[in-house]
């Protein structure tokens, strides 16, 4: 059993996992409207890892006999009148918030002294460094794109992602 407020928190984060989903397909169906059917699939494929996360924490609290509260989930804009380099940008930042977020719930536990839902976000922390590190490299890309042609260039790298 873990805390009300621990478990209060963590439906807080299964909140914002499946609003990241919302939030990448949101940006999918930009970049799939825009005829950037790389970048389109790899915000699809960013999106079913959101939600895979908030399914583990979904199941985490089954396992500690808490329960998942699903919360609405706020509407995720669909339309970006920015240069694809713009929007991953606006990814970058949100992955920032969702680290920030996921420290925030491991210092709780850490209060709470809740060892078993430290170790439980650890994997979270681990995840995040990594999420963040992939946006960077994009981002760095785009450093050495010289027009269009390196754009789809870039746009065909990242639809080879699985």
């Amino acid at each position: 059993m873990i805390s009300k407020k621990l478990e209060d928190a963590l439906n807080e984060q299964i909140n914002k996992e499946f609003y990241s989903a919302y939030l990448y397909l949101g940006m999918a169906a930009h970049f799939e409207s825009e005829g950037l059917k790389g970048f389109a699939k790899w915000m699809r494929v960013q999106a079913l890892e959101e939600q895979g996360h908030a399914m583990r924490i979904y199941d985490y609290l089954f396992s500690v006999d808490a329960k998942p509260v699903l919360k609405p989930i706020e509407e995720a804009p669909v339309h970006y009148a920015k240069h694809p380099v713009e929007v991953i940008q606006d990814v970058l930042k949100h992955e920032q918030f969702v680290t920030a977020s996921i420290n925030s719930l491991y210092e709780l536990a850490l209060a709470e002294k809740d060892y078993k839902t430290q170790v439980f976000l650890q994997w979270f922390i681990n995840e995040q460094v990594e999420e963040e590190e992939n946006d960077r490299n994009i981002l760095d890309a785009f450093k050495h794109i010289n027009g269009n042609a390196g754009l789809l260039i870039l746009d065909k790298e990242l639809g080879k992602r699985e």
